[in-house]
C-alpha cells in the first residue's frame, strides 16, 4: 500500500510503499478515508523527545471504514464507518474500562493514518452516526482534545475566556467554550488569517498583534479573564496567560512545548492562579466530538481548510510550518 514515511529528524516526509498491515485478534483493518495533520505531527518530525523510528507512518487523527475484523472483535463489523481514537491501551485495566485509555500502563499514541490502510484495536473505534459524514469525523480527535481542556477548566456559563493561539486547537476551544455558555471568548493570533473562521466558530473577539499583543489584549479585554487557554506551545505563553487571568482564575495549558520555559511563580502565587495541564481526552469526550459533526452544516467543519492526496501531502505538511491561511489540512489516502 502507499503511505507517507518518516525518514528521520528534520528530513521531509516521503511517499513510499509498505506492506499492508495485518490486524491482530483484537484489532480491525481500516480503509482510511481522512487523516488530519496535527501540530504534534510537525513536532514529531523535528524533536528527538518523541523518539520516532525511521520508517514510521505518522497520522493519528483519522476515520475510515472497517474492512476486516480480528476474531476477538465483537463490537464492530465489516463495513462500519468509524472514527478512531488514537489512545491505544490494553482495553482491560481500570483506566481503559472507565474510558480513559491515556492513563493505561500500556498506553501509546497510535499513528498510521497517513496511509491507505491502518489497524486499530476494536475498543479505540466509535461507529459514526449515519448523519455524520465519514470524511468529517476525522475532526473528532482535535475536537475531543479541546473539549477535554474546556472540561478541565470547569468553565461555567457567563465566563470570560481568553484563548492564546488561533490554530486548530484554539479554534476548537472557542467552539466548545461558547457552546458551553461562555459570555466572552477572545482569541489571539499573530496574524489576521483565522479571524473569519474564529468568529464563525463562536469567538466574540479576535485580537491580532506581534510584540504588542499583551497590550492589545489588555486594551480590548477590559477586565482580566476568568479562564485563559494557552494553545500555542511556545516559551513565554504560560507567563502571558498568568498575566491576563484574574485573581483565582484558571490557566489551562494545551499547547505542546518541548523546550524549557519559565515564568515568575510569585505572579501566579500572589493571584492564587489555578494552573492546569491538559492532554488527550476520555472516550465520552471523543463521542461528544463525533456527535457535533452532524450533517454538512456542522459548525466545526469550517476548520478544514484543505484536503490533499498522499502524493500532495509532503509539500502541504512543510507549508504548515509557516502557517498562514491554513487551518486543519486533511489527507485523503484513497484520493488519486
Amino acid at each position: 500500500m502507499q503511505a507517507i514515511l518518516f525518514n528521520g529528524l528534520n528530513q521531509p516526509l516521503q511517499l513510499g510503499t509498505v506492506a499492508m498491515p495485518v490486524p491482530a485478534a483484537d484489532e480491525v483493518l481500516i480503509e482510511v478515508c481522512r487523516c488530519g495533520i496535527c501540530g504534534s505531527d510537525l513536532h514529531m518530525t523535528q524533536d528527538p523527545a518523541f523518539n520516532i523510528a525511521p520508517g514510521s507512518v505518522l497520522g493519528h487523527e483519522y476515520s475510515g471504514r472497517v474492512v476486516e475484523c480480528g476474531k476477538q472483535v465483537n463490537n464492530l463489523k465489516v463495513g462500519d464507518a468509524v472514527a478512531v481514537a488514537p489512545l491505544r491501551g490494553c482495553g482491560q485495566c481500570a483506566s481503559c474500562l472507565r474510558g480513559e485509555p491515556a492513563w493505561c500502563p500500556a498506553f501509546s499514541l497510535q499513528g498510521g493514518g497517513f496511509a491507505q490502510w491502518a489497524t486499530a484495536k476494536g475498543h479505540q473505534c466509535r461507529v459514526i452516526p449515519s448523519s455524520v459524514g465519514l470524511k468529517d469525523s476525522a475532526l473528532a480527535e482535535p475536537l475531543a482534545v479541546a473539549l477535554h481542556g474546556v472540561m478541565r477548566a470547569g468553565l461555567k456559563p457567563g465566563a470570560k475566556v481568553l484563548i492564546l493561539g488561533a490554530g486548530a486547537i484554539g479554534l476548537a476551544v472557542a467552539y466548545w467554550a461558547r457552546r458551553l455558555g461562555a459570555a466572552t471568548v477572545a482569541i489571539t493570533d499573530l496574524g489576521d488569517w483565522q479571524r473569519e473562521r474564529a468568529l464563525h466558530l463562536g469567538a466574540t473577539q479576535f485580537l491580532v498583534g506581534d510584540g504588542a499583543l499583551p497590550a492589545c489584549i489588555a486594551q480590548n479585554l477590559g477586565s482580566a479573564a476568568d479562564i485563559v487557554f494557552e494553545c500555542v506551545g511556545r516559551p513565554g505563553l504560560i507567563a502571558q496567560a498568568i498575566d491576563h487571568v484574574r485573581p483565582r482564575g484558571t490557566v489551562v495549558v494545551l499547547g505542546l512545548c518541548t523546550v524549557a520555559d519559565r515564568f515568575m511563580p510569585f505572579q501566579a502565587v500572589s493571584k492564587e492562579v489555578n494552573l492546569i495541564m491538559s492532554a488527550f481526552f476520555n472516550m465520552d469526550e471523543f463521542c461528544a466530538a463525533v456527535d457535533v459533526l452532524d450533517g454538512p452544516d456542522a459548525t466545526p467543519l469550517t476548520m478544514v481548510s484543505e484536503t490533499v492526496s498522499l502524493a500532495e501531502m509532503p509539500l502541504a505538511f512543510e507549508a504548515l510550518r509557516q502557517r498562514q491561511h491554513q487551518c486543519k489540512v486533511m489527507v485523503a489516502p484513497q484520493q488519486a
